[in-house]
């Protein structure tokens, strides 16, 4: 099997994150993480700035004066190697109650994916996984030419894990690893800690079972947890965090595994290395701001709400989300819609095959959701009320 470049979750974006990139990675090193290959056009930075942007599931509200301020600090180091990195591995296993020899870094989560991917599916090993769920690490898994059994949704787009069981121990010696997104991207819908606790105990030991927490900090339901605890238990769990989401820091790439020793071992030879020294303490300064985070979620759920509400009235149902994104169902295909709101300035998520006509929304600013509602209005006519799932 040929090791493939890690893929990031978002390219990198103009600014100073291109600054950054020049002063760690090799050109042509990092892929494009969209549905097509083909490059996305460029817009300049006045046109990109005006846009509704609604489709990467970012923080709209950029990092903290706390991080900013880090990363400012940080440039001195621009120009070195040996740079002192703030302590981000110390801060991370601190954070979560672990050893440091438990932490791997990657330029966000997504390299996370990619070298689990690149290590468990050697040998013609096979990938278990929801059928909906985050496609750039499918698209990964098809790089390297190994097999997916895809497990389909329930009806109320919850992961199946009675059927996911069933599978890996259907084909238990052909298994590299199992994927759980929870919260669920594109869904939004969490796999409940008894969920997770059903799935490990339920399928041999010895399977790694990857669990991508990439929209942990939005979830407010009792029923779901982290699975950090499973690696201090020293089952063969990883746990995919990023700083990409809450922390603002997408642009940036910094996101990191939580995992036994030995499964991180196996693991180390295929990561990439191209985590810059400025976000290094900007990461650091995130930990520590829970402030910011608090308010950021605060924020996004309420608009969460309010315009699952305002879609819900107009007619639309509206996917139960966790996260900082929800889908709602158009009732037609969403590609053509996707156009529809760009020529209104707003940029929503892309199309998912097997959810054709469920479109994802990320949360926005409150100006943005304002402006999404009045271009869904403009597009789709007024329909029945409804009730969501």
């Amino acid at each position: 099997m040929d090791v493939k470049q890690a893929v990031s979750r978002r390219g990198f974006v103009g600014g100073v994150t291109s600054l950054v990139g020049l002063l760690t990675v090799k050109p042509g090193t990092l892929l494009s993480q969209g549905v097509s290959q083909a490059p996305a056009p460029r817009r300049t930075a006045d046109e990109y700035d005006l846009l509704a942007k609604l489709a990467n599931n970012e923080n709209p509200y950029g990092p903290p004066e706390s991080v900013l301020k880090a990363m400012a600090d940080a440039m001195k180091y621009a120009n070195r190697y040996g740079y002192p990195d703030g302590g981000i591995t110390e801060e991370i296993a601190k954070h979560h109650g672990v050893k440091p020899e438990n932490v791997m870094l990657g330029a966000g989560s997504g390299e996370i994916l990619d070298v689990v991917g690149t290590t468990f599916l050697q040998g013609d090993k096979k990938i278990v996984g929801p059928e909906v769920s985050y496609d750039v690490l499918y698209q990964h898994v098809t790089a390297l030419k190994a097999d997916q059994i895809k497990i389909p949704l329930l009806p109320d787009f919850r992961q199946d894990i009675p059927a996911t069981i069933a599978a890996v121990k259907a084909n238990y010696r052909e298994v590299g690893f199992v994927y759980l997104c929870t919260p669920n991207n594109p869904t939004g819908r969490i796999v409940t800690k008894q969920e997770v606790a059903q799935l490990l105990d339920g399928i041999p030991q010895d399977v790694p079972v990857l669990i991508d927490e990439a929209y942990h900090h939005f979830v407010d339901d009792p029923n779901y947890a982290t699975s950090v605890p499973y690696v201090l238990q020293g089952r063969q769990v990883i746990v995919a965090r990023t700083f990409s989401k809450i922390s603002a820091l997408a642009g940036m790439r910094l996101g990191y595994a939580i995992a036994p020793v030995g499964l991180l071992q196996r693991m180390r030879p295929y990561r990439v290395g191209s985590i810059n020294a400025i976000v290094k303490w900007g990461g650091v300064a995130a930990l520590k701001d829970t402030t910011s985070m608090a308010w950021v979620k605060k924020t996004t759920l309420e608009l969460r709400a309010k315009t699952a509400a305002e879609l819900t009235a107009y007619g639309y149902a509206v996917v139960p989300s966790d996260a900082n994104f929800f889908m709602v169902h158009l009732r037609r295909p969403v590609q053509p819609v996707v156009a529809e709101f760009r020529k209104k300035g707003v940029l929503v998520g892309r199309p998912f095959a097997a959810m054709p006509e469920h479109m994802r929304v990320s949360i926005g600013t409150a100006d943005e959701m304002s402006r999404f509602m009045v271009a869904f209005k403009e597009i789709f006519p007024a329909s029945k009320a409804v009730n969501n799932g």
